[in-house]
């Protein structure tokens, strides 16, 4: 992982425009219409956006912003006086699936987050297809909400330091507390 520059902007914009053509082909919702203005999140200053990026070529597999603050809506007072990042705009390759890059960006996430003294990671997804694939990564649907024209789901997972290695196809196992630290993920620097 990597912060994301402006030099990034058109590969950026090529993988969301991938997933997005991947999304179609499945009559889903997508970035198409959004495309250009998500990768031009890669030109923030302050380096919020993430790139997972292969080692051996530089290919883009995946991206994602991170906020320092969560948003005030849907959250209670508590827990917006927690430290935490929240995670959006994630998107990854459609050609590398098989490698779980999203799981890979999440893991990340989370071990950053705890290094970094943050105590959650949060995100919000708006289909519930999402919600279960964002809890084999561990994360807890907390609150739902409606937004102006969308129900949104709000998701958390406790910021942890984590022992793993990232990038292997093998699935998360989620303990009673959503633990991966015992993962094996494989070797990361390998692939990603």
């Amino acid at each position: 992982m990597r912060p994301a520059t402006a030099d990034d902007c058109a590969a950026v914009e090529a993988m969301i425009l991938a997933r997005s053509a991947w999304l179609e082909e499945r009559g889903m919702p997508t970035w198409r219409e959004s495309a250009q203005d998500l990768a031009g999140q890669a030109e923030n200053i302050d380096g919020s956006m993430w790139l997972l990026v292969e080692d051996a070529t530089g290919r883009i597999v995946g991206c994602t912003t991170i906020q320092s603050q969560t948003p005030p809506w849907g959250w209670t007072e508590q827990e917006l006086a927690e430290p935490a990042d929240y995670l959006y705009s994630t998107v990854t390759d459609p050609s590398d699936r098989d490698r779980r890059p999203g799981t890979t960006i999440a893991l990340w996430a989370v071990d950053r987050a705890a290094r970094t003294g943050r105590a959650w990671v949060r995100r919000g997804c708006m289909f519930p297809a999402l919600v279960r694939y964002y809890e084999t990564q561990g994360f807890q649907l907390l609150h739902e909400v409606e937004r102006t024209h969308n129900h949104v789901y709000l998701m958390a997972r406790k910021a942890e330091e984590l022992s793993l290695r990232i990038a292997d196809a093998t699935p998360v196992r989620k303990s009673p507390q959503h633990s991966t630290s015992a993962v094996d993920l494989g070797d990361y620097r390998n692939k990603f």
